[in-house]
Parts: C-alpha cells; structure tokens; sequence
C-alpha cells in the first residue's frame, strides 16, 4: 500500500519546525499531529519516522539533497520516506524525483567522509574518536543511527515473565526475553501498547533494558527507605517499588512537575502504593534536607547530554554543544553531592546518566570520590555479580548500543562508610 502524495508535504512542514532545533523533536512532532488531527495513523507513523530518519542522516541526506531538483526541504522529505517506507511505496513522485532517489540508494555509504558515515557534529566525533578510535565510533554511529526496538520491563508485582510473553504472544506480538535484565521483554516492532489489555492492567511498562539494569543495580530491599532523586516520569521509580515488593518509602524528587504528572497515570497502573512523589525547588529543597542521613539506597540519574539515546532521540546529538555539556558537569556534580547528604552509614548511592561521555561520567564519579571520604566505590563487577547479571565490567557500568543492544548508559556505586 502506496503513501499519499500529502504525507511528503506534512513531512516538510515538520522538518521545517524540526531542523530549528528549537525544543525537543517528538514534541514538535506531536503538537503537529494535534494541530493536524485528520491525519491517519500510517500517515502520522511515516511522518514521524520519516522526520527522525532525517535526523539520524543529517549530514549525509543535507548533503545528498544539493543535487535534484525542487526544494531542499522537499528533497529531504523524500530521502527520510524512502528510508522509512522505500522508494515504491512513495506516491506522487515526479520521474525526476524517482530518478534522483534512485541513484541516491546506489550511492555506496562506505565510500563517503567519515563525518558523513557517521552523521555525527563535528565536536562530538571528534570526541568519541579520540577516545575509542574511527572503527569503534563507526561501529557505535551505526548503532546509534538505527530506531531502537521496544524495550519491556513485566511488572513482578502483577506477573512473571514467561507469562508476559505468552499473552503478547496470544496477541500476535513478537517479543522475546532480554539477555541482561530479568523481567525485560524485547518487542522488534512498535505495537499500539494502549489497545493491549496486559499494558492497561500495569503488567507490562515501558522500560529500555540498559534502564531497568539501573534500577536493579541500586538493589532496593523491602522496608527500606529509598529516594529516586531526578525521578522524572518516574520509569526506574517504578522498578524499585516493584522490587521493594510495594513495601517500605520510595520518595519520586524531579524540579519538574511536568514530567512528575507522567508518573501519575504509570502509578496508577502499577498498583503501587509506597511512591511518595514530591516536586522540589532544587537539590538542596527542604524536602530534601528532611531525609538527611536517614535513606538506605539513592538513585541519581543525573540530567545529562542524552547522547547514549540517540537511537530514541536523535536530534539530541544536534541540540548539544560541547558548552551545554559543561554547563551540565557542574549540574551533575552538585546534585551528587546534594543527594549523599541522604545516606545513613552503610547505604548505596547510585550515579547514573545516559551519557557516552567521560566528563560526564567517570569525571564526576572520580571527583565526588576526592571530595567525599566517607564514600567509597564499590566495583561494578561486584556489584553485577551480586545481582546476577550476566555482564563482564570493571568499576563502572558502561552499556553501549552496538556491544549490549541497550540505550548508551554509565553508573557508578558508592557506599557511605560504617
């Protein structure tokens, strides 16, 4: 079944708004969607896809799209649908357009500049090259360029996993069990998650693997006290409940509220009722200051570059600035520290961001453990080990998409000392 002419004309008018890079992408693309509620739902899906592929491909599509004829926006329409759909399901195509795609799909990609095989900013590939050398950062560009399938994680509350499946079987789905987190479930494809009745019932949630290892890492115990510090919509809170066994305190902290009122509906669905979700001002909130050495177990997932969910996010790349990332260490740093006020003697704080960067990452790691003797690291390879995930490390956490098929992902385990 072809796509009508028009969806390339919507696509347009996305990547106008898109390529500003003004705010998030799937925000843009969902205010077009509202403003334009006519649209079906194929359309919408090639719409979307097809912004995001342009996205992924920047450099090499803007590069491609000098050549042919019409609009620049008009031909990067064209390449992101041909992606997504192939040239055969394009409808409306001039001969010369049809031509132009053509011999644009012929166009050998390994012969291009690397900047270009790796449609990544120049301060960036420069970064990660310097770091792991050209065929590792291709090896992980590649990865980073293609859509991420669709990551679940069963609630243990509610389910087992073996019967997860089996129902997403009975509903014509493909799933299959994540090799690394335990209750995770790969689906290869994007079903309508809302019209299934295991996802409206709070047995299933959506939950990359690399994120659901973070939750379990923290190894939340039942009658703990537990604060989940940069909540967010609440993914990892929602992990840690279900492994607290909906026993003991779990405090959800975010400075937004915005993104806390997402973990509203999810909570309600899961069928927890030990989630105390709290809006606070800043790091060093009186909400905060209240739990002073009283906590057993801390999750930071600290704001960040986002580089590590590229294959989710892809205009991230764009959007970030080797400044936007200095800006984020100082950020980072401070909320850490903030956040280690909390520990009793003897408790866990996990730092974790969903960054491939070292200033991010074992940077802040480093200089919080110079800073905080009362702290020290508990190696990741213990850590794993004790929670029985089947991954090799070292002191840090490192997932990375093209070695373990997850979201880019670090963290670090601290233990304040007895």
């Amino acid at each position: 079944m072809r796509l009508h002419p028009a969806v390339a004309t919507h696509l347009e008018e996305v990547l106008r708004e898109v390529l500003r890079f003004t705010g998030p992408a799937d925000v843009v693309v969902s205010r077009y969607f509202r403003e334009h509620p006519k649209l079906g739902p194929r359309e919408r899906g090639a719409v979307a896809e097809g912004a995001f592929a342009v996205l992924r491909n920047k450099l090499s599509y803007a590069s491609f799209a000098e050549s042919g004829t019409g609009s620049l926006m008009r031909r990067l329409a064209l390449l992101g649908l041909a992606d997504v759909a192939g040239i055969d399901a394009l409808a409306g195509l001039t001969t010369e357009e049809n031509d132009w795609l053509q011999r644009i799909a012929r166009i050998d990609r390994s012969s291009l500049p690397l900047a270009m095989r790796a449609n990544l900013p120049p301060w960036l590939l420069e970064k990660l090259v310097q770091q792991d050398g050209e065929e590792a950062t291709l090896a992980l560009s590649d990865a980073l360029n293609r859509p991420a399938p669709l990551d679940l994680r069963v609630n243990a509350l509610k389910a087992k996993r073996e019967d997860a499946l089996a129902g997403l079987a009975e509903a014509g789905i493909t799933a299959e069990p994540t090799p690394f987190a335990p209750l995770g479930i790969r689906v290869p494809k994007k079903p309508a998650l809302q019209n299934i009745p295991m996802f409206r019932e709070g047995l299933i949630e959506v939950q990359d693997e690399g994120s659901q290892l973070l939750a379990q890492i923290v190894a939340a115990r039942r009658g703990e006290m537990v604060v989940d510090f940069c909540a967010g919509a609440g993914g990892k809170t929602l992990a840690l409940g279900a492994a607290m066994r909906n026993t003991g305190r779990l405090y959800a902290f975010d400075v937004s509220e915005k993104r806390l009122a997402k973990l509203k509906p999810r909570l309600a669905r899961s069928g927890l009722s030990n989630v105390h979700p709290g809006v606070i001002a800043h790091e060093n909130d009186t909400k905060v200051k209240r739990l002073a050495g009283k906590v057993d177990r801390v999750l930071v997932d600290a704001p960040c570059s986002g580089l590590g969910t590229l294959r989710r996010n892809p205009d991230m790349k764009w959007r970030q600035t080797m400044d936007s990332v200095a800006e984020l260490n100082a950020k980072q740093a401070a909320i850490l520290d903030s956040a280690a006020r909390l520990l009793k003697a003897g408790g866990r704080l996990v730092y974790a961001t969903c960054s491939l960067l070292p200033e991010e990452n074992e940077a802040i790691a480093s200089a919080f453990l110079a800073k905080h003797a009362d702290f020290m690291l508990v190696p990741m390879r213990e850590v794993l080990a004790e929670q029985k995930i089947p991954l090799e490390m070292q002191d840090y956490l490192k997932l990375q998409p093209h070695v373990h098929q997850t979201d880019g992902f670090f963290a670090a385990v601290f233990e304040r000392r007895k």
